[in-house]
């Protein structure tokens, strides 16, 4: 991956970044472009056809190359097309690429001449909440940690720690957009975005890309690479469920949680793993109210007791499972198109023993969750390969 920056600050333009991430992936796999077989290039600000753009620089040499956007979960998205063309022996080796550049502030509708993508999903939450004046992202997420809140007695401290913690683990990752530590005091105190989630509680948009390159077992060991490969032992992509918007859906479900947990469930089946086996999680923590809420999708915690996890400090380093030692979206950065394969990225050093100050001991059995509103949730679980 590249490092994430600022929107208008980092150097170059999207096929740049596309190439350097790229040739990182390809240079570290040992793997030469021509073994690409099919390419599957994530983004979601931009115009058709910025995928074939983005690869030019890495070779031309006629190869599909599909171009991806399911939101926030189009990194992910596209390793999950990679995976399954090489699963079903439809190639051998496979690209999933992601990229994007953003414009500075949050994030808006472009095209409003027609049916919104989350239409269904606003009109649900004013059907529970009261529309407020800021925008629309926090306010689905900030209201989702306010369900939690009303139901099970999550306070704002919880989701502040989160934040408190993301932004510590991110000091010791060079990749992040921002690397500063801050005080629980700084979070609480910071710009109130939506209550209860401040500034640095949310994710900042991103300039930047990341890649993976995707492998059958058989060209693993016909190029004897076994030292690097990392192994997909699960994933699963879920996209909304009727739980979404029905008469019983809250804030919670309206931002994903069910289709969080239904991912989740058939990752750990096919992966034959169970959420207590899991060392170390990258969780999309778009918002610090997703994590929490996520904890409990992910079968980190039991419903309605996430916020127990924050008071035992148990997803930080020495605790249960290390969640979002990257520094997360919060910290990491989210270039929508580059984060699910930024967060593939981390775990696959964890995994090797490879993240350096960051690194989680012992780490054997890694979990990605990622999400997009409108909606997909991909999850995904990894193993060293054997």
């Amino acid at each position: 991956m590249t490092k994430f920056e600022k929107p208008g600050s980092k150097e170059g333009d999207y096929p740049d970044w596309a190439k350097e991430a790229g040739e990182k992936a390809l240079g570290d796999a040992g793997v030469p472009y021509a073994d690409i077989e099919q390419a599957y290039a994530g983004y979601c600000y931009g115009d058709s056809t910025y995928g074939q753009r983005a690869l030019y620089g890495l070779g031309l040499t006629g190869i599909p190359i599909i171009n991806v956007n399911n939101n926030c979960s189009t990194g992910s998205s596209a390793l999950f097309l990679a995976r399954q063309a090489v699963k079903g022996g439809l190639v051998e080796c496979a690209m999933a690429i992601g990229f994007e550049k953003m414009e500075r502030g949050s994030l808006g509708m472009k095209y409003t001449d027609r049916t919104p993508a989350l239409d269904k999903h606003l009109t649900r939450m004013m059907e529970i909440r009261e529309a407020e004046s800021s925008p629309f992202a926090p306010q689905m997420f900030g209201n989702a940690g306010r369900d939690h809140m009303a139901r099970y007695g999550s306070t704002p401290d919880h989701y502040a720690w989160i934040g408190w913690k993301n932004h510590k683990h991110s000091v010791n990752n060079p990749y992040a957009q921002f690397q500063d530590e801050y005080s629980l005091e700084d979070i609480k105190a910071a710009k109130m975005i939506h209550d209860p989630l401040t500034k640095l509680q949310c994710s900042p948009t991103s300039d930047g890309s990341a890649c993976a390159i995707v492998a059958s077992e058989r060209y693993v060991d016909e190029h004897d690479l076994w030292d690097q490969a990392v192994e997909i032992v699960g994933q699963a992509m879920v996209t909304d469920l009727s739980s979404t918007f029905n008469e019983e859906a809250d804030c919670m479900t309206i931002v994903g949680s069910d289709m969080s947990a239904t991912a989740a469930r058939m990752a750990y089946e096919e992966a034959e793993v169970s959420a207590e086996e899991v060392d170390v999680c990258e969780l999309h923590d778009c918002f610090s109210a997703n994590e929490l809420i996520t904890y409990e999708a992910l079968g980190f915690a039991a419903e309605g007791e996430a916020h127990k996890l924050v008071e035992a400090e148990a997803t930080t380093f020495g605790g249960e499972v290390v969640v979002n030692p990257s520094g997360g979206l919060i910290s990491k950065g989210h270039p929508l198109g580059a984060t699910g394969l930024a967060q593939c990225s981390e775990l696959t050093w964890q995994l090797r023993g490879a993240a350096d100050k960051r690194q989680v001991e012992g780490a054997k059995v890694a979990l990605q969750h990622n999400i997009g509103l409108g909606g997909a949730a991909v999850v995904t679980v990894y193993k060293p390969a054997s």
